[in-house]
């Protein structure tokens, strides 16, 4: 099969579409299909901050929304044109990666099936691009139903969202939690101390790692605020964050006020490939989601590689964290945007390094079984399939 992935965002880039887009790419090459991606990296620069970002920006300044939905149109527009120039491949089917993308590729009269990673107007209201009821988010919520309903067929990658679009749009989606590529993520302690050298973290200091993007959903303040009480049992703990986003102001002030200089490190956007390095020479990986304007995480592509490269794992119990992560089996689960819990989970497994190996052994084992991305390949080639009827 001969199969389009397109995207009106940009590819590769830090976060966890891009990681979905690219690990299901090597699950469905794997089995033998022809994939390729398109997205609004394949835009040329000029056209990019001319005719979408340049716009978006000054609109936004006359009323917060409307850029946003005039850059997703642009984009669409791109998608569009991008996808009739590559006719000539004769695609069997496209998997759009969000509403504006199932728009444009609805439009090629190729076959198309979406799949929806998120909330997408909630998720606008909660990074603070638009107002919640306003007249933006009503068109964005509009743009959503019409994509929904013109698919063949809709994935959500878990069962909440899958809720979420019958309940906005009438249509039935498939839930396929999101994967791994389990040959990637493997547990790889055994170079710890040669990867601390190599990334100048101290060999012998207990390593808190946060991968997560740093927007108000990812909870990524509440990792900072924990800290200080984490120093009290654990003093010599390092804090590691691998991302960008809105929040980095609101964490640089916690860090400021409570003189953690010394203890964090904000790595920014960094590579897949160091993200996995970063998770082996870690002791706990934290990913401390919340809820925020109606938006829950879903199944955290983090949260999985964490469990998958034998970092033991302390999640909140939101969204799809609490279908993958057994409270004390093979993870720690804490109530959101509390401290108290965070902070003790967290010290718990930096005190008990052996409690903490146990843990993340079932977790390797899960994944193994539940997440991989071969089995996720063939779980979507039954629906292109269907699509396709």
């Amino acid at each position: 099969m001969k199969i389009l992935i397109a995207t009106a965002y940009d590819y590769p880039h830090a976060g966890g579409l891009s990681t979905h887009v690219a690990t299901l790419q090597a699950g469905l090459e794997a089995l033998g299909h022809e994939v390729d991606v398109l997205s609004f990296s394949d835009v040329s620069p000029i056209s990019r901050k001319l005719l979408a970002q340049g716009p978006s920006f000054l609109l936004n300044k006359l009323k917060r929304g409307k850029g946003i939905i005039w850059s997703h149109k642009m984009r669409q527009r791109f998608l569009k044109a991008l996808i009739e120039k590559n006719k000539d491949k004769q695609y069997d089917i496209i998997n759009a990666q969000d509403p504006f993308t199932t728009l444009a590729a609805l439009e090629s009269g190729i076959p198309t099936v979406s799949t929806v990673h998120g909330y997408m107007t909630f998720e606008s209201v909660s990074k603070g691009s638009m107002d919640e009821g306003s007249t933006e988010a009503k068109i964005m919520q509009d743009i959503e139903v019409q994509a929904y309903q013109g698919t063949r067929k809709i994935i959500t990658v878990d069962q909440r969202l899958r809720d979420y679009v019958k309940d906005l749009s009438g249509v039935q989606g498939t839930a396929v939690s999101n994967f791994i590529d389990i040959h990637g993520f493997e547990p790889n302690k055994t170079k710890k101390a040669e990867l601390r050298k190599t990334y100048n973290v101290d060999v012998e200091a207990p390593v808190i790692f946060v991968p997560r993007r740093l927007t108000k959903k990812n909870g990524v303040i509440y990792p900072a605020l924990a800290l200080p009480q984490i120093l009290k049992s654990v003093p010599n703990a390092q804090l590691i964050y691998a991302g960008s986003g809105e929040a980095l102001a609101n964490i640089k002030e916690i860090v400021a006020e409570h003189k953690l200089e010394e203890h964090v490190t904000l790595l920014g956007a960094v590579s897949h490939d160091t993200v996995k390095d970063y998770y082996a020479l870690s002791d706990v990986v934290l990913v401390p989601s919340v809820h925020s304007a109606g938006v829950e995480e879903a199944t955290s592509i983090s949260a999985l590689e964490a469990m998958g490269s034998g970092s033991p794992l302390v999640a909140c119990a939101v969204g799809g964290l609490k279908e993958i992560v057994i409270n004390g089996e093979d993870g720690i689960l804490v109530e959101e945007k509390n401290v108290e819990e965070l902070a003790e989970a967290t010290a718990y497994l930096l005190q008990n390094p052996e409690k903490g190996q146990e843990m993340a052994d079932k977790a390797r084992a899960k994944i193994e079984q539940d997440y991989s991305h071969i089995a996720a390949a063939k779980k979507y080639l039954e629906i292109y399939e269907s699509a396709l009827k």
